[in-house]
């Protein structure tokens, strides 16, 4: 891996100008071209003859599209590259092939994506990759696992869904020792409020399906990064595997980009606001989000958060024993009931039987991910609107006002998607 940028002169950058940035990228340059990138809609395209080197070939390789798509990418982030694919998880999956072989060891955030867990247990262990699951939030911890054989320390930051933060730079220091590569999942900050390779990591990952796409209309996925040999390996992963994004898919996540700056800066300072209305609610045993005095790691939170802003997502737990899960998600209107985060609606996930269903219960234990957690997704609705939601959801489940104390686990049912 190259040398790692742990400096800051390339960290700082406002929403004003991200916004101009988004504004202006595939935008054409000259006159009498398309003001919206257009749709390559091909899947194959004519040569001058079989050596004439041309940039697209065959749209499971490369398309105009999507390169457009991969360009905006990396140069919001200020990265040397992006490549896109068609799920998130197709992006992970695709990095962690282009980093690891059997024998090597992965270093894991206990609290990611239910997804990512799954790869990592069920489909990479069983190719010799081993996979050990740490609490991130805690630097010393990640170095104590971190040992000549591991080729990844992966992390997501904030967490999904407990928002515990990991101090990428620290990360970074402990990969960097033994050569491994430190890859941040960005996909609930973007690079509008957190740029991890201005802190040292060495790739971006996302799932382009939810905030930077934004309206829950194209699923997709990238890998952002500044190693130029890293995304060359990832390439040949995707070209080998047919992991790319289509373009239509490509296109949409174009015009989401748009008003990404925009939409997730309204929409994280919504979720803050509503995090301190939530605060002290009957029937909550805790509200988490980094903007609430208490949170644990404010210092860290403003160090590597951009424009004091710190996601739109609001994690609440609530208290088993007063209230009753499946009512408060049944009482739910304006917030909609979905494996999703990202999207201009307010959403709401319960992780135990959605999204990390399918991680082994004493790991979500460990990670303080229990029955009663449910993860909000801060739309652009307005605070008082959601609020008053889940407000007058919370009153119905509690016992005695219409709730009934039964486990939700096995009425909610699922798996993590």
């Amino acid at each position: 891996m190259p040398e790692r940028n742990l400096g800051m002169e390339r960290y700082a950058h406002s929403i004003e100008q991200a916004q101009t940035l988004a504004c202006a990228l595939g935008q054409p340059v000259g006159a009498a071209e398309a003001l919206v990138t257009p749709i390559v809609q091909s899947t194959t395209f004519t040569r001058s003859g079989t050596h004439d080197g041309a940039e697209h070939q065959y749209s499971r390789v490369s398309n105009p599209t999507v390169s457009a798509l991969e360009s905006a990418l990396a140069r919001l982030e200020g990265a040397a590259g992006a490549v896109a694919f068609a799920t998130g998880l197709a992006a992970e999956t695709a990095l962690l092939l282009a980093l690891v072989r059997a024998g090597d060891r992965v270093v894991c955030g206990r609290s990611v994506y239910g997804g990512t867990t799954r790869l990592l247990r069920e489909i990479l262990e069983p190719l010799g990759v081993e996979a050990v699951f740490v609490d991130a939030s805690n630097p010393e911890a990640i170095d104590a696992l971190v040992d000549e054989r591991t080729r990844v320390v992966f992390v997501e930051t904030p967490a999904n869904p407990t928002l515990e933060l990991t101090d990428v730079r620290a990360a970074a220091l402990s990969a960097g020792r033994v050569g491994a590569a430190l890859v941040v999942d960005n996909t609930f900050l973007t690079s509008v409020i957190q740029r991890p390779l201005g802190l040292g990591a060495d790739a971006s990952v996302y799932s382009t399906t939810k905030f930077i796409e934004g309206h829950s209309a194209a699923p997709g996925g990238a890998v952002v990064s500044s190693d130029e040999a890293l995304l060359e390996r990832v390439r040949r992963v995707r070209k080998s595997t047919g992991a790319i994004q289509t373009p239509l898919h490509a296109w949409l996540t174009l015009q989401g980009i748009k008003t990404l700056p925009l939409r997730i800066a309204r929409q994280s300072r919504t979720a803050a606001a509503l995090a301190r209305e939530l605060v002290g609610l009957p029937g909550l045993k805790r509200v988490v989000h980094p903007a609430l005095e208490g949170f644990g790691q404010e210092r860290l939170a403003c160090e590597q958060h951009l424009g004091g802003l710190h996601g739109a997502v609001v994690t609440i737990e609530l208290d088993e024993e007063a209230c009753d899960v499946r009512a408060f998600l049944g009482a739910l209107r304006l917030c909609r009931l979905a494996e999703h985060v990202g999207s201009v609606e307010s959403l709401v996930t319960h992780p135990a039987t959605m999204t990390h269903a399918d991680v082994p219960a004493g790991q979500r234990r460990a990670a303080g991910l229990s029955d009663g957690l449910v993860r909000v997704s801060v739309g652009l609705e307005s605070t008082s609107a959601i609020a008053e939601d889940l407000t007058r959801a919370l009153a119905v489940s509690r016992v005695g006002g219409g709730g009934r104390r039964t486990s939700c686990a096995p009425a909610l049912g699922g798996g993590a998607v």
